[in-house]
């Protein structure tokens, strides 16, 4: 690996890392294009889609579990839901991870195309409930809810190499009723648990490049405590609009990009 792409990806990590912390997901879905794009963007290398995959499952992982740590310190992490969903999540998670070995490029393109798609369209439902249930006191979910969907996204997220929370921070908030900065906080405990059983899978599996891997998890650690300190100052709904055009565009990218093909 070149000195150009290593820094290359130190930088792509750090930026994934910030928008884990501040919007509560891995960073996958930042990650994934940017590894794809940017480096051959600047001239400085290329990683194919299962390398793209490793990497950004193992910067999941780490973004996950230092932006959780830091919301924890403000009370945004429900311990329940992290356990119930992040046991769900993981076990999907590892079996889509395994089973990605033996899928094609273009499938797995298709299937993250799909997950930020609907990712986009369900981020505002139920925003007006957001004021609400941030004055309640303890959080009350389904937890055989909050396991389906979990695991389901868990699976997916695992094929291609995603933590998943990009599409299960507006599923918790729709569908398990969690109010928005503990879904945010807690789908990043969630994320954590999950992306460990998803890196262990790519690791079986030998579809995690060594050098690529430590310099974007070496920019994810501080890029995660910087978003997670943004985030706990932004008014929810800001958190949501950020969430969707952040979605929006990724979908944009990723599906032009399948359909050119």
């Amino acid at each position: 690996m070149t000195v150009a792409l290593g820094g290359t990806l130190l930088a792509v990590g750090f930026s994934g890392a910030f928008v884990a912390g501040l919007l509560g997901v891995g960073g996958a879905v930042v990650m994934i294009p940017l590894l794809l794009y940017v480096p051959p963007l600047l001239g400085v290398g290329r990683l194919d889609i299962k390398a793209v995959a490793g990497v950004t499952m193992t910067q999941v992982l780490v973004a996950a579990a230092v932006g959780m740590l830091a919301h924890r310190r403000y009370g945004a992490v429900n311990a329940e839901l992290a356990c119930v969903g992040g046991l769900a999540m993981a076990v999907g998670s590892f079996i889509g991870a395994l089973a990605s070995a033996h899928v094609s490029d273009q499938a797995l393109l298709l299937v993250f195309a799909l997950m930020v798609t609907a990712a986009a369209g369900l981020v505002f439902v139920g925003a007006d409930g957001d004021a609400p249930r941030l004055a309640e006191g303890p959080v009350r979910f389904s937890r055989t809810r909050a396991g389906v969907v979990a695991g389901v996204v868990g699976l997916a997220a695992g094929l291609v190499g995603a933590g998943g929370a990009f599409l299960l921070v507006p599923l918790l908030l729709i569908v398990v009723g969690v109010p928005i900065r503990v879904t945010i906080g807690t789908s990043l405990a969630i994320t954590a648990l999950a992306a460990s059983a998803g890196f262990v899978g790519k690791l079986v599996t030998a579809q995690i490049p060594l050098a690529p891997t430590l310099a974007v998890v070496a920019g994810a650690i501080p890029g995660a405590q910087l978003g997670a300190a943004v985030s706990q100052r932004m008014p929810p709904l800001w958190l949501r609009v950020a969430l969707f055009v952040l979605v929006a565009l990724i979908a944009v990218m990723v599906w032009s990009d399948l359909l050119s093909r």
